[in-house]
């Protein structure tokens, strides 16, 4: 058997595909990869489909050793630097791995998630059809829960595939402005409370993670309290409760709430916001539904042409301009809400 075997590990390190998608209405959050545009470019690296499970970093890395067999890998996601045998690897690129040596990821220079992919993918057992950890659910990931030092993770193909290892240009983490679309729930606040939301900086507080990211600023005036009956939520959904300071939702994020939902961020910004450390600036902009679904087409076209613009080490890679041309920049919205 080929595996990967954790020599080392950061805490919040964990196996995350595109997602876990038709349970929320059971109380399963969908979980998956915080960065689904990096996901789909480190497989797109080793010729694995855009939403294939990877290890996802949050802000420390760790390292692995090959067992049993080659194993052709890739990082994408935060930049970090990354060493086989204690020689660097460019980033954005796949490299072989021999049984036996060893592949060490830093931890993030800036951003937050990074991303390892492994030719072929992982032999395990999807839960609920995601390979995804969702730990308050204890379902997904390994046994149920994040990677630690010890653990081996089987993969599907004993060995490297053939063919020339592949790299991308580096998939920017833009500063941009995050956009949202107002509502469900835009009535239960103030106009005034809108356009503070809407003309405010506010910071990435400490109490940021998979589930949701706390932000600190100017409060948002509500006009009609802040209780609901407690309905769905989204990932993306931006709930602000008495305090008057917003809380964006994310992955693994429960199902229901009772706060109202000022705005939901579109999904193709969802990354911009995952990839925000604590301290962290994040303006917010409105855009309507009709711009959104047109930034949806054009991300999910992009990620299509991801593995048309990967190119073999060493035969130079595409411009920069070129690949800004497929939207690669972090500008459009998610492949992978909508699919089934």
């Amino acid at each position: 058997m080929t595996a990967l075997s954790v020599k080392a590990c950061g805490p919040m390190t964990s196996i995350q595909d595109s997602g876990r998608f038709g349970w929320q209405r059971y109380g399963v959050s969908s979980s998956g990869a915080m960065d689904r545009l990096a996901l789909a470019a480190a497989n797109a690296l080793v010729g694995n489909g855009p939403g294939a499970a990877a290890i996802e970093f949050m802000l420390m890395g760790g390292t692995f050793e090959a067992q049993g067999g080659s194993v052709r890998i890739a990082i994408a996601g935060a930049p970090c630097a990354v060493t086989l045998d204690g020689r660097q690897v460019l980033p954005m690129s796949a490299v072989s791995l021999s049984a036996g040596e060893v592949v060490t990821v830093g931890p993030a220079q800036s951003g937050v998630y990074a991303y390892l992919a492994a030719s072929g993918g992982f032999a395990l057992n999807p839960q609920l059809g995601s390979l995804s950890l969702q730990p308050r659910a204890g379902i997904g990931g390994l046994g149920g829960r994040a990677l630690q030092a010890g653990d081996l993770l089987p993969l599907i193909l004993a060995d490297a595939p053939d063919g020339p290892e592949l790299a991308l240009d580096p998939v920017p983490l833009d500063a941009a402005t995050v956009r949202i679309v107002l509502g469900p729930q835009d009535d239960y606040f103030t106009k005034a409370g809108i356009e503070t939301f809407l003309s405010s900086a506010y910071t990435v507080s400490r109490e940021a993670d998979r589930m949701g990211y706390r932000l600190t600023g100017p409060k948002i005036a509500h006009a009609r309290g802040f209780n609901i009956v407690s309905d769905g939520i989204v990932t993306g959904s931006v709930q602000v409760p008495g305090s008057g300071e917003p809380i964006v939702m994310m992955a693994d994020r429960q199902t229901t709430g009772g706060y109202p939902k000022l705005a939901t961020v579109i999904s193709a910004d969802l990354r911009l916001v995952a990839q925000r450390r604590s301290g962290e600036a994040i303006r917010f902009a409105a855009v309507s539904i009709e711009e959104a679904q047109a930034l949806a087409r054009e991300r999910a076209e992009a990620i299509r042409l991801l593995p048309a613009a990967a190119r073999p080490l060493g035969a130079g890679l595409p411009a920069t301009e070129a690949l800004l041309g497929l939207n690669l920049a972090g500008e459009a919205v998610d492949a992978f809400a909508a699919q089934p």
